[in-house]
């Protein structure tokens, strides 16, 4: 294998497409309306800080979270605001385009970690509320934790199975399953055909699904070592530990990944792959050709050793 080949390419479903980023480049290819596929690249962005602190466990997760928050949103924005647009209206688009007083004031990279930060704080503190409602009938520290668990888990389980039902995010599902697909043809050594990838599972040890899962998990075991009485310093703990809480599952994630190919320990990463079964769905082949575009194109530009400024699209 070549130096690039090894490389642990990742990805994320955008609206109608793929993104894929590797070393240096983002690429995003998209199906538009006239079914044409076209393309947005961006450099990776990234400064000294988080760049230092990606090498550093238990530190590198809560960095790569807020790089991959940054750099994906502006592939987003890309594809929801092209993705259901005829090429021919793009520059009746670009003269009517407002960008709002935030994204001007903050940009689309702030808003985008931000918007991470602002879930993850509504996922954690809800069950904080709702287990502490339980607590004239389960008062230990013990059952109040596992309580919490169990509606977080809950709320998870119920807001993404709820999402999935609207006929656009169950596309977004689909084209996550391509994007797996693609990855575990690429890594399998498989070619890159629309046959060989939709024989390919939908579901991958490194999926930031798996992730999400693991703050569940992990969240649980960490919240033993601290009171959940009385309510004000439950909040103010579990607000506290959320930075601690997203590096130790990034560094479960990253095990599970390692040890996959281990006979008994492969096991360990099963919980996240269930979950995989609801944040995927099996692609159709129309879609599975975005995803192997999207790839080839990263691929391609990084071969030929391209960098770019800001974004670039790419018809």
């Amino acid at each position: 294998m070549s130096k690039l080949q090894k490389t642990a390419y990742g990805g994320q479903a955008v609206i109608e497409g793929v993104m894929f980023g590797g070393k240096k480049m983002m690429v995003t290819a998209i199906r538009r309306k006239d079914q044409s596929i076209e393309y947005f690249q961006s450099s990776r962005r990234s400064n000294r800080v988080l760049t230092a602190l990606k090498k550093i466990p238990f530190l590198r997760g809560i960095a790569a979270i807020i790089e991959a928050s940054a750099n994906g949103t502006q592939h987003l924005n890309f594809s929801s605001e092209r993705y259901d647009v005829h090429p021919n209206e793009d520059d009746v688009i670009k003269e009517e385009k407002k960008e709002s007083k935030l994204s001007l004031i903050l940009g689309v990279a702030t808003i985008g970690v931000l918007s991470f930060l602002f879930g993850k704080v509504l996922f954690t503190l809800i069950p904080v509320f709702l287990a502490n409602l339980t607590r004239p009938i389960f008062a230990s520290d013990l059952a109040q934790v596992v309580i919490e668990s169990f509606f977080k888990l809950l709320l998870l389980l119920g807001y993404i199975y709820a999402i999935s039902q609207t006929p656009l995010i169950k596309r977004v599902f689909q084209y996550h399953g391509a994007e797996h697909k693609v990855i575990n043809a690429y890594e399998n050594n498989q070619e890159l055909t629309v046959e060989s990838v939709q024989a390919q599972s939908r579901l991958h040890y490194r999926c930031g699904s798996s992730f999400i899962l693991f703050t569940v998990v992990v969240g649980m075991f960490v919240y033993l070592l601290v009171p959940t009485d009385p309510l004000w310093l439950r909040v103010v703990n579990r607000l506290a530990l959320i930075p601690v809480v997203l590096g130790l599952s990034f560094e479960v994630l990253q095990l599970t990944n390692k040890v996959r190919h281990v006979p008994v320990l492969r096991f360990l990463g099963y919980p996240g792959l269930w979950l995989q079964l609801l944040t995927t769905k099996e692609p159709k082949d129309d879609q599975v050709e975005v995803a192997i575009a999207s790839f080839q194109e990263l691929l391609r530009i990084e071969n030929e050793g391209k960098s770019v400024t800001g974004g670039e699209q790419v018809s």
